[in-house]
């Protein structure tokens, strides 16, 4: 019975990581891409940009000149800055800008909040979130929105990249590893069905299909994404439209980010019920279940419990070697987090301790949403 636990977990963790992405290319292959809709030339629907910001005085005027030099025609696009809550010089560094609406209040009320009002004063028939500290390429909005020729198409989310310099830490290396996976997670649930869930990086929504999210919301991008794919439209992911930003500072910055995200999900989760509901839509349960639901709740759980299950079957060589291999795992997570403190570079270490990283959130996040300690105000990540 042991046995049988023990090899469940283990497939239970390696579908949740590396499973899901084999199946889905296998999938895709033999069944090919969902249908696309190809835009007509003269398709250019008006644009709402809108970008929250928080304390961002440090790159804000890049951000508004990175905002004026994108490729969509000036009559098309609205540029909208939203500083609610700033304390430092963001406010008054955006109000001396032109060519864009800035809304600014002192009261701070986090994210989801921001957003709400800002929508109070989008003109486009598409909305476009990014952040304050992303660089978009010039084609990204033209790319986004000739999508929406589709009726089917209720938002599309771009890619997030990251910026990493040549001797990069665990954070940068590990951040950059893992969304170059998520990226192609992406891109293969989009052409299978639809995104769940888009990257707040960069998405875009058809204005009429925005939904007032709830002030503690702490996911807005997955929340608002999942809300309107479970009003039966799609999420499609646009590869070309790109979000670049720099990597959290460290692995402490970058805990603190995973923090967030874990005790996110589990709000997520309790919020979007209908989403595990395969009679609903199969293909969007099964997506929503093996891309987000494992990986923030049974996959982190599975692995103390492999570890313990294989402790209790040691004396069999198979089991005694599955042991080893784990406590050199955990050992080598362990070293380069000594390492990262230390400021020594060792990129084989990388791997496993980012991989630890990212699943001791899981549980600080479930810590923090159970006692009601993560806040949904802004409390943004130092990046490098």
């Amino acid at each position: 019975m042991l046995e049988i636990l023990l090899i469940a977990s283990i497939l239970l963790v390696f579908y949740a990581y590396i499973g899901y992405g084999i199946f889905l290319y296998l999938l895709l292959k033999i069944r090919g891409n969902y249908k696309q809709i190809e835009a007509p030339q003269e398709y250019c629907p008006a644009i709402s940009l809108i970008v929250p910001c928080f304390n961002e005085d440090g790159y804000i005027l890049e951000k508004v000149v990175n905002s004026k030099a994108l490729d969509y025609p000036a009559d098309k696009l609205q540029l909208i800055f939203i500083s609610d809550g700033s304390s430092d010089k963001t406010a008054e560094m955006l109000s001396r800008q032109t060519g864009i609406l800035h809304l600014h209040e002192d009261k701070r009320s986090g994210k989801a909040a921001a957003m709400n009002r800002a929508m109070k004063y989008a003109a486009g028939e598409i909305v476009v979130f990014c952040d304050a500290n992303t660089d978009l390429n010039p084609e990204a909005l033209a790319l986004l929105s000739k999508h929406y020729a589709d009726p089917e198409v209720g938002g599309v989310t771009g890619e997030k990249r990251i910026q990493a310099k040549a001797e990069s830490g665990a954070s940068e290396a590990g951040e950059g590893l893992y969304w170059k996976y998520e990226s192609f997670l992406k891109k293969a649930d989009s052409r299978l069905y639809t995104v769940v869930g888009a990257a707040g990086e960069l998405m875009s929504y058809r204005k009429s299909l925005y939904e007032a999210l709830e002030p503690d919301t702490l996911l807005d991008d997955f929340m608002q994404s999942m809300r309107i794919v479970l009003k039966g439209y799609r999420i499609v992911y646009e590869p070309g439209a790109m979000a670049t930003e720099t990597a959290s500072a460290n692995v402490k910055e970058e805990l603190k980010r995973k923090i967030r995200i874990c005790a996110g999900g589990w709000q997520s989760m309790l919020r979007l019920g209908p989403a595990f509901n395969p009679f609903r839509n199969l293909t969007v349960a099964f997506a929503f279940i093996s891309h987000r639901v494992l990986r923030w709740s049974i996959a982190a759980f599975a692995l103390p419990l492999i570890f313990i299950l294989n402790a209790l079957l040691l004396g069999d060589s198979l089991w005694n070697a599955l042991f080893l291999a784990q406590l050199l795992f955990y050992a080598a997570a362990l070293l380069g987090w000594y390492y990262e403190n230390k400021g020594i570079r060792w990129k084989a270490l990388y791997v496993p301790y980012y991989f630890f990283i990212m699943n001791l959130a899981v549980f600080l996040g479930l810590k923090r949403f159970i006692k009601g300690e993560q806040s949904a105000l802004w409390e943004r990540a130092k990046r490098a």
